[in-house]
């Protein structure tokens, strides 16, 4: 980092070292110039290890990603929540400390691009999640999911569950063994899901024909030479409607609050944030490989403190621009 582009800023009982590279500083400033970011723009960010992070065991929002959030909601620039989390994953985990900033309903991209809609409260003062759009599975989409399920289960491989997220929000995350043994032992590592169950696998495939399904995740546990044998090979796999993931559901969410792509900033940290493809400005936080380029700028920043200073110095920039 640069020196001289460092600052020290006070925020309530914090006094925050924020600053940027001249490089950064550059491509920033290059960005604002070849966009409407200022006055029709938004920032579009992935959760988990890019704008948040975890601590000992709990979900944090940095102090200098709150500040520089803060900017932005105080220019009156939309923000957009990218995540592959489910609705009540984002209200349970951070949902009550990201409204302290919003003080608005906040524009959420749920489940991997298939369920968006604007995370608010309620008149009881709860958080709820109102659905704008949602693109769930078709009823093949969900059959050749569940059929790579039944292969393995015909090969005597047991070492799997199915994740799944129905359109209903408030049902959230519900996860499948087909070892009834392991209800409990599953339960007790995937705190995050409402329900577990090990009913026979017919009837699982008819409970999820029944309902609109948004997101399916596979998670296979088992030596790599059994795998080989099956159609699907991952030790993981998400599964959604056909064309749909983040960058999707941004330009859909875009779409909805009349924002251009192109006049938004992005930032996320790995392979499913393909949204950072198609905004102006991407910002790739972390080490992680990922080749996504912006339309405009690319930068990469090396963690979350970071983005936090980034986000502060293009809210500024943004207001000069607005007033000069």
């Amino acid at each position: 980092m640069s020196a001289d582009l460092h600052r020290s800023v006070t925020v309530g009982n914090y006094s925050l070292r924020m600053g940027i590279s001249e490089e950064v500083e550059g491509k920033l400033q290059v960005f604002m110039q070849q966009s409407s970011f200022a006055s029709k723009g938004a920032v579009i960010t992935d959760l988990d290890g890019t704008a948040v992070h975890e601590y000992q065991g709990k979900i944090l929002i940095p102090k200098e990603v709150e500040l520089g959030l803060m900017r932005h909601y105080e220019r009156g620039r939309p923000l957009i929540l990218n995540s592959l989390r489910f609705p009540l994953s984002v209200i349970r985990t951070f949902g009550q400390d990201w409204y302290k900033l919003s003080n608005a309903p906040i524009p959420t991209v749920t489940c991997n691009g298939s369920l968006m809609g604007y995370v608010k409260k309620t008149d009881e003062g709860e958080l709820a999640f109102e659905e704008a759009a949602a693109f769930p599975l078709t009823r093949g989409e969900i059959l050749e999911a569940l059929e790579g399920v039944q292969g393995l289960l015909a090969g005597g491989i047991k070492n799997i569950l199915v994740f799944y997220y129905p359109r209903d929000w408030r049902i959230g995350e519900v996860i499948w063994t087909p070892v009834p043994e392991n209800i409990i032992p599953v339960k007790e590592k995937y705190r995050s899901a409402s329900s577990v169950t090990a009913i026979e696998f017919h009837k699982l495939q008819d409970q999820m024909l029944a309902e609109d399904i948004c997101m399916i995740f596979l998670l296979i546990d088992a030596p790599e030479d059994q795998l080989m044998a099956y159609q699907h090979t991952k030790r993981s796999n998400f599964f959604t409607h056909e064309g749909v993931d983040k960058l999707f559901g941004a330009r859909t969410m875009a779409d909805l609050l009349k924002c251009d792509m192109r006049d938004c900033l992005g930032a996320g940290d790995a392979e499913p944030d393909t949204f950072l493809s198609g905004v102006g400005l991407a910002v790739i936080v972390g080490n992680n490989q990922i080749s996504y380029r912006g339309l405009i700028e690319t930068i990469k920043l090396d963690n979350s403190l970071e983005l936090g200073a980034l986000l502060f110095r293009a809210a500024e920039i943004a207001t000069h621009k607005a007033h000069g």
